[in-house]
């Protein structure tokens, strides 16, 4: 900006701050006036005239000074809140008293009632007030006036902070042309109240019937408040009664930038998300605080995910170890930005690879590990068995031998449901390495710990971002049986509770997450197609292609000879699993270990051999719930 520009605001400013004195000026040189006025009757007798007109110059003096004193004169108009209102009313208040001491100190000779003093302090906070106010209220009505007739009718869910905020928000964005007509909340004592002037209509069963008497357009619902079971049912409302529902951003998210306040549709992450997750921060940070903690397959979903949220933990040092250099490349740049005062080492290393883990730990020393790193693809792996042994089983062998031997204090594996009573190769690869960390955690100071848990929701390779290519392509969607069911959970929250488990184990437990209820996948495709605004079966067909090789109809969380009980964090319980012995785990891994290098029909009947596999007339003897 240049000299002139500069001048010329300065010059702008300096108007406003006079136009604004002047009106003050006036405002509390007229409320002194009115005061005499109502406690005479009207105009005051010649006595009382004199010592108002005497008065005047030193009254208004001091409630101008109390104005400055307390920065009246530069809340911007049109944004005046109550804090604003609240200043005004203490600068109003301590004129007033400076006032009633000037006169009984300094003009006692003066019998001025001392009503007068009580009814200027209350007309002038009504005039000031009046006068602050007046144009943000002036540019309310004008966005009255000035709405199109098109203007969108919505509803918001939620008469709670987060609606009264995103109501204010959309009142002042003047991209957006919404007209709010009322709140729906599933309190029922809340109908009948208003929030900033709107009322709220009812609880969310009476949506329809709010809909068609306001013939309200939209329903807008915040981001991540509302478990997905509600969205879903808020959905198949919408398209039974003809209305949209699109989501907000929450207040949360609004405040720290992140997003702009436009609305989007429902998303599928919004008809599967669940209650958020509460953490014991204190416990989480305790437990990492100075520490230098590795995470190992730190450029997949699930370990890029970790990474995240342990830089905001600020842990002493964090160690990234994948062997995707492109993966580490872009995960080094996303960790910069998010912290760019972490401590964050990027290691390209390749677990199966023993030595070069050994000098990695050698140079590192990690206190804490997050084992996230394994194959995950079953189809795939059924193809390369050999590989499956070496990238989970082996690898886990090599991490917590490596962890014991550097005398770390936490290891944390990442498992899968498919380790219980596998039917894949992955699945039995997974289930060993879980027996290798419960064999080790009998002998080892180091604390290890399994997380268990099902599909996390788009994560690289998983079935939502497979179905949105295909309806992208125009279909059909495939799924593999009209029964299957699966588990699934949000990345961030399996993360956080990952972390939670890590910082709350002992040592030799296998924690299991809450995963909700499980979802059909013909379901989710349904749901995928017409949140895209298709129809199934006319514009989008799904076929079924028959289960893969290795692929369970229901995916199970616990072991049949497993117990479960519960812990101190409501979404986190712990399987009673069986003891293993070190010396036979190892010996069948060894075993393994001669054989990768085989033809996959013969690691597949070895692997059998150790993990015995539920065949396809068990399978399909069960049930599905």
């Amino acid at each position: 900006m240049n000299r002139s520009s500069d001048s010329t605001l300065a010059h702008h400013r300096h108007v406003q701050l006079v136009t604004a004195g002047v009106a003050l000026l006036c405002a509390m040189s007229l409320s002194y006036v009115a005061a005499f006025c109502l406690r005479f009757d009207g105009f005051p007798t010649a006595k009382y005239a004199y010592w108002m007109w005497w008065s005047m110059p030193w009254v208004v003096a001091a409630k101008m000074v109390s104005a400055a004193w307390f920065h009246i004169y530069h809340s911007r108009h049109r944004y005046v809140t109550f804090h604003d209102l609240g200043a005004i009313a203490k600068a109003i208040t301590a004129g007033t008293v400076g006032i009633v001491l000037i006169d009984a100190l300094l003009v006692p000779e003066f019998d001025i009632p001392r009503s007068i003093f009580l009814l200027d302090w209350g007309i002038t906070l009504l005039l000031v007030g009046g006068l602050r106010a007046t144009p943000r209220i002036w540019h309310n009505l004008l966005r009255t006036w000035n709405r199109t007739s098109d203007a969108t009718r919505v509803v918001i869910v939620g008469a709670n902070d987060s609606g009264e905020a995103l109501l204010r928000t959309l009142r002042q964005d003047q991209r957006i042309h919404f007209e709010v007509v009322g709140f729906v909340d599933d309190h029922k004592q809340l109908t009948g109240r208003h929030i900033a002037g709107v009322p709220v209509l009812g609880a969310l069963d009476d949506l329809p019937q709010v809909v068609d008497a306001l013939d309200v357009d939209e329903v807008l619902i915040h981001s991540g408040e509302l478990p997905g079971r509600t969205v879903r049912q808020l959905v198949e409302t919408a398209t039974a009664h003809d209305f949209r529902v699109n989501v907000l951003p929450s207040y949360e998210q609004l405040l720290a930038g992140k997003v702009s306040v436009q609305p989007r549709p429902v998303a599928i992450e919004d008809l599967l998300r669940r209650e958020s997750v509460e953490l014991d921060s204190q416990t989480i940070r305790d437990w990492l605080q100075g520490r230098t903690v590795m995470v190992t397959g730190s450029a997949g979903s699930i370990g890029s995910e970790i990474c995240r949220q342990l830089v905001d933990l600020a842990p002493g040092r964090l160690v990234v170890a994948d062997r995707s250099e492109t993966g580490q490349f872009f995960l080094d740049r996303e960790l910069r930005r998010l912290a760019p005062e972490a401590a964050v080492e990027v290691v390209i290393a390749d677990l199966t690879d023993f030595e070069r883990m050994d000098a990695v730990f050698r140079e590192h020393t990690p206190e804490i590990i997050f084992h996230a790193a394994a194959y995950k693809h079953v189809p795939l792996m059924e193809d390369h068995p050999g590989e499956a042994i070496k990238n989970i089983a082996l690898a886990t062998r090599n991490v917590v031998d490596l962890a014991e031997a550097y005398d770390a204090l936490s290891l944390v594996m990442i498992s899968t449901d498919k380790a219980v009573n596998p039917t894949s190769v992955m699945g039995s690869c997974k289930q060993l390495a879980e027996r290798y960390v419960q064999a080790k955690a009998g002998t080892s100071t180091c604390q290890f710990v399994t997380v268990r848990f099902g599909n996390v929701l788009d994560s690289a390779g998983s079935v939502v971002p497979v179905f949105r290519e295909q309806i992208a392509q125009g279909g059909p969607i495939t799924v593999t049986h009209p029964d299957i069911i699966r588990y699934f959970m949000m990345i961030p929250e399996a993360a956080q509770l990952v972390i939670q488990a890590g910082a709350m184990g002992q040592g030799g437990e296998i924690f299991v997450l809450d995963m909700g209820e499980p979802v059909k996948i013909v379901d989710l495709a349904q749901d995928m197609i017409r949140l895209s605004g298709l129809r199934v079966g006319e514009d989008i067909e799904i076929d079924f292609t028959g289960l893969r090789p290795g692929e369970k109809l229901f995916e199970e969380l616990y072991g049949a000879a497993e117990s479960h009980r519960t812990t101190t964090h409501p979404k986190i319980m712990v399987a009673g699993s069986q003891d293993w012995q070190l010396v036979q785990v190892m010996s069948d891994l060894s075993h393994l270990e001669q054989v990768v290098n085989e033809p996959p029909e013969v690691i597949r009947a070895e692997l059998a051999t150790v993990v015995p596999l539920f065949g396809e007339t068990v399978e399909s003897s069960r049930k599905i719930a």
